[in-house]
C-alpha cells in the first residue's frame, strides 16, 4: 500500500526550527484549501520541507510521523496584527 504524505514546504528559519525540535506545530490558515486536505483524513507521514527542493535532495526533507492536528487561534506576524484560526500541524 502506498503511503499517505502530507507535504509541508515551509521558509528556512522555520524548518530549522522543526528540525531542532524548537518548534512542535506548524500553521496553516483556516482555508478551503487546507480544509479539503486535513479535515477527514488521515496521513502515515508529513514531509516538512525546506522551500522546494530538488527531487532526491532529502537533506532538505525532515520525514515526521503524521500526529495530526488542531485547530486553534494564534496572533503571529506571519499572519498579521489580528488573531487567526489556523490548523497546527503536529510536527514534533
Amino acid at each position: 500500500m502506498k503511503k499517505r504524505i502530507l507535504h509541508l514546504p515551509v521558509k528556512k528559519i522555520y524548518f530549522d526550527q522543526i528540525k531542532s525540535g524548537k518548534k512542535l506545530d506548524e500553521y496553516r490558515l483556516v482555508t478551503e484549501y487546507w480544509k479539503k486536505r486535513l479535515e477527514g483524513r488521515d496521513y502515515d507521514e508529513v514531509h516538512v520541507k525546506c522551500g522546494y527542493p530538488k527531487t532526491g535532495d532529502m537533506s532538505r526533507v525532515e520525514v515526521r510521523p503524521w500526529r495530526g492536528f488542531s485547530n486553534i487561534v494564534i496572533t503571529h506576524p506571519h499572519f498579521g496584527p489580528a488573531p487567526v484560526e489556523v490548523f497546527a500541524i503536529h510536527v514534533n
